[in-house]
């Protein structure tokens, strides 16, 4: 079967634009903006990005997170079936691999808040599941 590729950049740009959202939310209501700058007066993060326009990159890389979960989807509807299920599946195995070990780990081992960790990793799996709704309601053959 061939996979409508117009449709997987639609929604993985719009899963981007979703999840994107749900990352500044999290960022700032979960984690919160003071806890941030208490970290970086108490040493604990940079007060500077070590890359030129961390933000920009930033934003590059959620979109390419999104298109990759779009692909994905799109994949394996052909064997799971079409529907929220599916992108619910995606979503939920991406975002757990992508946000849970390593978050897991800052939550153990890092000298910071653990609302941190666990702000982060809520951002990289609801990000994912969200972004893989967005878009398998998208995707068509």
């Amino acid at each position: 079967m061939k996979l409508n590729r117009g449709r997987i950049w639609l929604g993985g740009v719009a899963g981007g634009v979703v999840w994107l959202v749900w990352s500044f939310l999290a960022g700032h209501f979960i984690i919160g903006d003071a806890r941030y700058v208490a970290a970086q007066n108490a040493g604990l993060f940079l007060k500077e990005s070590r890359y030129p326009f961390f933000l920009g990159q930033g934003i590059v890389i959620m979109f390419v997170l999104a298109i990759i979960v779009a692909h994905l989807y799109a994949w394996a509807r052909q064997t799971l079936g079409p529907g929220p299920g599916t992108a619910l599946k995606i979503g939920f195995l991406v975002g757990f691999a992508a946000g849970f070990p390593d978050n897991f780990a800052q939550a153990c081992w890092s000298p910071i808040d653990r609302v941190f960790p666990l702000g982060w990793m809520l951002e990289m799996w609801v990000g994912s599941i969200l972004a893989t709704l967005v878009a398998g309601w998208l995707y068509k053959d």
